[in-house]
C-alpha cells in the first residue's frame, strides 16, 4: 500500500427533510488499499455511497478522484474517473454470455459492427492478469455464484475502473468462494486498484481491510488501522453501547416436533430428510437457491410433498393449509421482509394483525375491534424497541432493522410451538442481529423449536444446537455444533459429501 490518496471525500453533508442522512462526513482512501465501512442499518452508507457515484447531490462538501474534483450528481463522471461498483445483488443477464455482460454497454449503438474479437483478448488478459478465471463463451446461466462473481468484477475493470465499490460482497458465497474472492483482492491492491468493502461481517472485514471507518446516526464516528482494533470494539462503536455475543445454555431436547421423510417437492427439494426437537435451534446452512425456498414453503403449508412424509407435532401434515399452521401456533420469519413478511403501504396494525384478524381477540361479531388491534401493534412497538411514530404509520416508513423487528413480535405473539426462522439477520445491523437472536434463544429455552435457514455461517455456529447442510434439495444428516469447522461447512455447502446424481462434488 501507497501513501497515495486516490479518493477524498470533504465534509460531505446530505439531509432529507428533517433527517441529516450524511453528517460533515471526511475521509480518503490510498491507492493499494481496502478501506472498510461499517455502520447500522440507517447510518448513512448508502447515501455516501450514492453521492460518490452521482445519484444524489450533497447539500454540502465535495469529492476529489485522484486529485480532481469529481462532477456532483453525473454518474458518467465517475465512471469516467476510474470509479467502479459491484453490487450485493448481481446485475448479469443469464441468458447472455460472460463475455456478451462484459461488452453490454461498452460500445455504440451506432457501430456498424462489434469488436468482439478484441473484446475477447482484453477480457481474456484481465482474467490472467487478476486470477479470475472465467470462459468466455459460457452463459450466465451456467456459472455458479462464485463465477458470477467474478464476472461482475471483470465487468468493472474492463471498463477500467481504478477504486472498487464492493457492497455486502460475500452475501452469497461459501467460506471457501469468500477466501477465493478475498485472496482476488489482494492482487488487485498488489497492482494499485483500491477498494472499499463494505459489509456486516466484522470477521471479514478484520481478516481482508487494512483500515477501517465506522459510521453512527450519519457521522463519522472511528476510524482504525485494521492490525489495532478488534471485533467487540467494532461491534460497540458501531452501535454505541456494548454488545453481548448470543450464549446457549444447554438443555433437554424435547419431543420431536418436525419430522421431513424423504420427501421430494415440485419446488426444489429431493428425497430430504430433517428432524427437529422441541427445546432445540436447528441450524440449516446452505447457498442460497438450493432448496431452502421449498422447504420453508413445506413448512408453512404453501406447498405438498409429491412424495414421502410431513409430520408436525406427531401428526400427519400433508395436507396442511396455511390458515391451519397458523392455528397450531407455527410462525414464521419470512426470508423477504419486504415481499413476504410486510405490506409496505398498509399501517404497522394492520400488518401484525394480518395472520390473526379473523381470531377471537379481534374480532366482534364479524367487525374488526381497531382498538384492540392497536393496542396490540403499540404492545409489540414498546416490547421489542421498534421506532415508528405510532401503530398508524405505514410500515414502508421503517428501516429494514425496525421491519425485522416487528415481524419478530408479530410472530413470538403467537407464544409459538415452532419458529421457522429464514434469514432472520440477513441485512441487519449487528446490534439489530444481537436482539433477534437473544429472542430466538429465549422461544427455545421456552421450550420452542427453532429451524434456523441461514448462509451466515457465523450465525449458524453462534445459535444452532445441530447443524445440516442442504444442497441441490437435500439436507445432510445433523451435525453438533461442537464438532463441525467452517471449513467443513463451506466444503458441504458447495456439494462435497452428497449423492447427487450428475454432480460433479458427490462424493
Amino acid at each position: 500500500m501507497t501513501t497515495d490518496t486516490v479518493l477524498h471525500l470533504d465534509r460531505i453533508t446530505k439531509r432529507f427533510g428533517a433527517l441529516l442522512a450524511n453528517d460533515a462526513i471526511s475521509f480518503d482512501v490510498k491507492e493499494g488499499e481496502i478501506a472498510a465501512l461499517l455502520g447500522e442499518n440507517g447510518a448513512g452508507k448508502t447515501t455516501l455511497m450514492n453521492i460518490l457515484f452521482g445519484h444524489y447531490v450533497a447539500d454540502d462538501g465535495s469529492i476529489s478522484v485522484f486529485g480532481k474534483t469529481l462532477a456532483a450528481g453525473e454518474p458518467r463522471a465517475a465512471i469516467q474517473a476510474g470509479i467502479g461498483m459491484v453490487h450485493q445483488h448481481f446485475t448479469l443477464a443469464d441468458n447472455l454470455t460472460v463475455l456478451d455482460n462484459i461488452m453490454l454497454g461498452t460500445e455504440r449503438l451506432w457501430r456498424f459492427s462489434s469488436a468482439r474479437s478484441q473484446a475477447r483478448r482484453r477480457l481474456t488478459r484481465l482474467a490472467q492478469d487478476f486470477g479470475l478465471a472465467i470462459e468466455p463463451d459460457k452463459t450466465v446461466a451456467e456459472l455458479s455464484v462464485g463465477e458470477r462473481q467474478r464476472v461482475e468484477i471483470l465487468k468493472v475493470l474492463y471498463r477500467e475502473a481504478r477504486i472498487l465499490i464492493l457492497d455486502e460482497p460475500t452475501a452469497v458465497l461459501t467460506p471457501q468462494e469468500s477466501q477465493s474472492l478475498f485472496a482476488t483482492l489482494k492482487k488487485l491492491t498488489n497492482k494499485g486498484l483500491s477498494i472499499i468493502f463494505i459489509s456486516h461481517k466484522l470477521n471479514e472485514v478484520l481478516s481482508v481491510s487494512d483500515r477501517i471507518f465506522v459510521l453512527r446516526a450519519g457521522k463519522l464516528v472511528a476510524e482504525r488501522p485494521t492490525r489495532a482494533t478488534t471485533r467487540q470494539e467494532l461491534a460497540e462503536l458501531m452501535v454505541g453501547r456494548p454488545i453481548a455475543e448470543p450464549r446457549i445454555e444447554p438443555q433437554t431436547r424435547g419431543d420431536i416436533h418436525i419430522e421431513v421423510a424423504s420427501v421430494s417437492t415440485p419446488d426444489g427439494l429431493d428425497h430430504a430428510d430433517l428432524i427437529l426437537h422441541g427445546g432445540e435451534i436447528l441450524g440449516l446452512a446452505g447457498v442460497s437457491g438450493n432448496g431452502q425456498t421449498a422447504l420453508a414453503n413445506l413448512l408453512s403449508g404453501l406447498t405438498h410433498p409429491a412424495s414421502g412424509r410431513l409430520s408436525i407435532f406427531g401428526e400427519d401434515a400433508q395436507g396442511w393449509t396455511p390458515e391451519r399452521v397458523i392455528h397450531q401456533r407455527i410462525a414464521r420469519i419470512p426470508e423477504d421482509r419486504h415481499a413476504e413478511g410486510l405490506i409496505a403501504d398498509m399501517s404497522v396494525t394492520e400488518n401484525v394483525i394480518a395472520e390473526l384478524y379473523r381470531g377471537p381477540r379481534f374480532s366482534r361479531r364479524g367487525f374488526l375491534d381497531w382498538e384492540a388491534a392497536d393496542n396490540f401493534a403499540r404492545d409489540i412497538i414498546i416490547g421489542f424497541d421498534v421506532k415508528c411514530p405510532s401503530p398508524q404509520a405505514r410500515v414502508r416508513l421503517l428501516s429494514g432493522g425496525n421491519m425485522q423487528k416487528l415481524i419478530l413480535g408479530r410472530t413470538l405473539s403467537l407464544e409459538p410451538r415452532f419458529i421457522l426462522a429464514c434469514q432472520p439477520a440477513r441485512g441487519l445491523d449487528i446490534g439489530a442481529v444481537s436482539y433477534v437472536h437473544e429472542r430466538l434463544l429465549a422461544a427455545r429455552k421456552a421450550g420452542a423449536s427453532v429451524l434456523l435457514i441461514s448462509d451466515d455461517l457465523d450465525e449458524i455456529l453462534a445459535l444452532s444446537d445441530r447443524i445440516s447442510v442442504i444442497y441441490r434439495g437435500r439436507i445432510s444428516a445433523p451435525q453438533e455444533r461442537n464438532s463441525v469447522t467452517i471449513k467443513e461447512l463451506g466444503l458441504m455447502m458447495a456439494g462435497h459429501g452428497f449423492d447427487v446424481p450428475g454432480d460433479a462434488h458427490a462424493a
